[in-house]
């Protein structure tokens, strides 16, 4: 396939779940990749994964340092960027009241911050015509008990998606959202669950989803491509990808 040939494209927290899924599709449609991840093991599954079609870094989303570095990177080694996908999130769910200074700073660094810094560093590499997508939750409106910082962090994620869209329009970059609900991924989407968490977890989004089933990471790929890639008159926009979650549908019984 030869669907994104000639195309250089950046995911951050790229080495699994939907940023991996991401990253499988634009290499196999032969776009020049590079994606960012932590975790030393799935650093490696993603290279074995992937192959030699994508470049693999090691970088902390919630470092100033680290993404300086990797603007630097992706400079000598892309040396622009068509696509760039601001994936790299956590979630650390708990009510209000059990809260810890540390898991709202955790999440905020990552989620928030990391990805508005990271998106100011690429700036000056995205070329006309390019695409910046970001991953925000269906969680980003509404009340999810239990989200209180996660809705928090996403909320934000998706008000600079809306500022960015205007203040790029002009440089011809199009700005966009995906926003996905229970997403079947290796974590689940939750940071520290036990298998019998996750399996609860798991029971409760197939239960609230009227589609009464998780999506898959390729779904959610499918939909960051589309607006990446083919949505060429189309920016400020976010995408549910949630079973029809968000839109709180009530299905027939």
């Amino acid at each position: 396939m030869t669907t994104y040939a000639n195309k250089k494209a950046v995911i951050t927290g790229g080495t699994m779940g939907m940023g991996l899924a991401i990253a499988k599709r634009l290499v196999e449609g032969g776009a020049e990749v590079l994606l960012t991840g932590r975790n030393e093991k799935n650093l490696r599954d993603a290279r074995d994964e992937l192959g030699p079609g994508a470049r693999i870094v090691r970088s902390d989303t919630a470092s100033l340092e680290d993404i300086a570095a990797l603007g630097t990177t992706v400079e000598e080694t892309l040396g622009h960027v068509d696509y760039l996908f601001v994936n790299a999130g956590i979630a650390e769910l708990a009510p209000v009241a059990e809260v810890t200074e540390e898991s709202y700073d955790r999440m905020f660094a990552v989620n928030t911050k990391g990805a508005f810094f990271t998106v100011q560093r690429m700036l000056p590499l995205l070329r006309e015509g390019g695409a910046i997508t970001f991953t925000t939750s269906v969680a980003d409106s509404g009340g999810f008990a239990g989200m209180s910082v996660y809705s928090g962090t996403k909320s934000a994620l998706w008000s600079f998606a809306q500022v960015l869209a205007a203040e790029l329009v002009g440089a011809g970059i199009r700005v966009n959202a995906v926003s996905p609900g229970f997403i079947d991924t290796p974590t689940m989407g939750v940071a520290g669950m036990s298998a019998e968490e996750q399996a609860y977890f798991r029971g409760v989004g197939d239960t609230v989803t009227p589609m009464r089933r998780h999506g898959s990471p390729d779904e959610v790929a499918r939909a960051a491509l589309y607006l990446a890639a083919e949505a060429t008159f189309t920016t400020g926009l976010k995408l549910p990808v949630d079973g029809g979650l968000g839109q709180r549908l009530t299905p027939a019984v």
